[in-house]
């Protein structure tokens, strides 16, 4: 065998060798993408189970009236924002009674900032936000129960497991 021939194989070899450990970090690659990828479905699941848990009780603080109607709609509205993925609720479209009391009082003054306002303004405030409670009362009633019936099971049937 020639010189030529010899360097060629042991060529040849080095190559298939490099070929397989490419292919080798190749699929360790693929299989870090595939463990990041659940490992971030995961954080998910966890985050919106958690959401799922605020929102059932807020639900029941307001069943219950424990809550009032303008404070419930805006953590309800500001916290199902949060969700992500497939247990995203539109809250415009699926619960139109609390999210248009929640359009009405967003921009009201809330804690120290209400303390500030001169009472002229506090009363009208007060006067905007008790009338639209009263008109949507029934229908937030209604749709804090399909909210609460709809997201509690969902709280339950989330399988959180570590990977």
């Amino acid at each position: 065998m020639s010189t030529v021939t010899l360097l060629a194989l042991l060529g040849g070899a080095i190559i298939l060798a490099l070929a397989g450990y490419a292919g080798s970090l190749l699929m360790k690659l693929k299989k870090q993408k595939e463990l990041q990828e659940q490992h971030r479905k995961l954080a998910i699941q966890q985050r919106n189970a958690n959401i799922f848990e605020n929102v059932v009780l807020l639900c029941q603080a307001g069943l219950q009236d424990r809550c009032d109607f303008s404070e419930l709609s805006i953590r309800l509205y500001c916290i199902m924002d949060y969700l992500q993925e497939d247990e995203r609720i539109d809250v415009e479209k699926e619960y139109p009674a609390l999210s248009e009391l929640y359009h009405v009082v967003k921009d009201m003054a809330r804690g120290d900032e209400r303390q500030e306002l001169a009472k002229k303004d506090r009363m009208k405030d007060n006067l905007v936000r008790t009338k639209a409670e009263a008109r949507l009362q029934d229908a937030i009633k209604e749709e804090i129960q399909q909210l609460h019936d709809r997201v509690k099971p969902l709280n339950q049937n989330i399988d959180i497991k570590m990977i």
